[in-house]
């Protein structure tokens, strides 16, 4: 199971949990809280009625005048009122008046006069000076015809001689209590569902950035050229900085031994034959061979020159992760620089030079290692041309991609060394001298071509060699 996979997992665990905890005690609070308002207001308006019924109460009048039509009234009123979107076409409060004993002297209902009410809690309990409140089911079997009941104190001179309750069934408050439960879930649902989705973008963020950095060792393991993952602070930034800083470490330790074991091995043989050179001028020998030895020691040490020389670009560009410059580089007056600079080669071979570039054809790279990139691919060409033959320089746009071809006259390259002629000191026998190069100029085309994304082939075809570059 993945790092990504286990964090989304504790994560959804614990949004359902406190979703869950959170949800669940706050339903349970609604339906109290609910009634807690319901019995404030029925507080209210019970005081409310004392202070009204009083007088007509204390003259005993209260059935002699029109209070009982007044309640009989208000009892069939339909307020036909809509309350946070939900219809009320009914008052649903109930008020009756008992006296000091308890007796029912006036009912909204016109069900309880005469009765003796003084066994209930909000008659009972407001006679004797208290708070007095119940909640009673009008169907023992019922749960949901429970009847909140609120008294206040009909007093004179400070004496209780009443009570008047006002009473409301909680079923009336029931919609109410289930729209708020239903939107409360909904809501709920929908944060939960909310904090899923920013959950699961967290995670697959997380397992992204760490497929991005495993993607990135297993590349360097590999040993391919990639650029190390880029990302915006934190640990994420310092891990793959970290990352970096290791690789190059690690690869600038290796690189420079294996370096100075290949740097010695090539030397060892242009070192050799300059001293023994130089110990057999020491003695006597004729003038003609005195300069031959002489040659010998020139040659050997531009050979070493060179062989340095091109280690040291060659170094510079495996080094390197990504082009430190990407303009437009103009192909075909590159090529005439090139061909300028060759000219003298060219021309004392007598060859045959054409070039097939349109003037508006530009490549985008780093003009410097391109510049050396064809600038030895160009030498390697004129090393096997020849005298007499003929090079041919073509490119053209295919597609996003340039593809660059050189053709030189030539004998055709055998099977067996067409795989390797990239290879780091591979070289094949100049046909006029008969002796190889550094075998670093076609591995450090090589290198320049993968820098810039691109492709490189050489292969034989009808009368010659071809080269092909395609670059983007």
């Amino acid at each position: 199971m993945s790092l990504g996979i286990r964090i989304f997992l504790v994560y959804v665990l614990f949004i359902a949990l406190t979703g869950y905890f959170v949800l669940n005690t706050v339903m349970e609070e609604i339906r109290p809280g609910v009634r807690q308002s319901t019995e404030e207001t029925l507080v209210d308006t019970a005081n409310l009625m004392a202070e009204i019924l009083r007088d007509d109460f204390k003259a005993g009048t209260l059935n002699q005048n029109r209070w009982p039509q007044l309640l009989k009234a208000y009892g069939e009123r339909q307020p036909a009122a809509k309350i946070w979107g939900l219809p009320k076409n009914q008052v649903n409060h109930r008020i009756y008046v008992t006296d000091a004993k308890g007796i029912v002297v006036l009912d909204s209902s016109g069900t309880a006069v005469g009765q003796d009410y003084s066994r209930w809690n909000d008659v009972y309990l407001t006679l004797r000076g208290h708070y007095g409140a119940r909640s009673t089911r009008s169907n023992p079997d019922d749960a949901t015809s429970s009847v909140m009941h609120v008294g206040a104190p009909i007093r004179d001179n400070g004496q209780i001689i009443g009570v008047v309750t006002v009473a409301k069934p909680n079923s009336s408050l029931q919609p109410y209590v289930d729209r708020t439960e239903r939107r409360l879930l909904a809501y709920g649902a929908g944060l939960i569902g909310l904090g899923l989705l920013l959950g699961a973008l967290l995670s697959w963020w997380l397992s992204a950035a760490l497929r991005r950095l495993t993607a990135y060792a297993e590349a360097v393991s590999q040993g391919r050229r990639v650029e190390v993952p880029h990302y915006r602070g934190g640990e994420f930034e310092q891990l793959a900085g970290a990352v970096e800083h290791m690789r190059t470490q690690l690869e600038g330790k290796a690189y420079v031994e294996r370096y100075v074991h290949t740097l010695t091995h090539e030397l060892k043989s242009p070192l050799a034959a300059i001293r023994g050179a130089a110990e057999l001028l020491q003695g006597d020998m004729p003038s003609a061979q005195r300069q031959r030895f002489v040659g010998n020691i020139d040659s050997e040490s531009v050979r070493m020159q060179q062989l340095i020389e091109r280690l040291l670009n060659l170094a510079q560009v495996e080094q390197r992760q990504g082009l430190e410059e990407n303009v437009a580089v103009p192909l075909a007056g590159l090529f005439d620089e090139l061909l300028q600079g060759c000219g003298g080669r060219i021309e004392h071979r007598q060859l045959t030079i054409e070039q097939r570039i349109a003037q508006d054809l530009v490549l985008t790279g780093e003009p410097f290692l391109l510049r050396q990139a064809l600038g030895n691919l160009l030498e390697n060409a004129l090393d096997f041309t020849p005298p007499g033959g003929s090079l041919r320089i073509s490119a053209e746009r295919i597609g996003s991609r340039i593809e660059i071809r050189l053709f030189n006259q030539a004998e055709p390259i055998p099977d067996y060394a067409l795989p390797r002629l990239s290879e780091r000191f591979y070289s094949l026998p100049r046909p006029d001298s008969g002796r190889k190069s550094t075998g670093l100029g076609l591995n450090f085309v090589a290198e320049v071509v993968q820098l810039h994304g691109g492709a490189f082939t050489i292969g034989n075809v009808e009368g010659g060699v071809e080269v092909v570059l395609r670059l983007p």
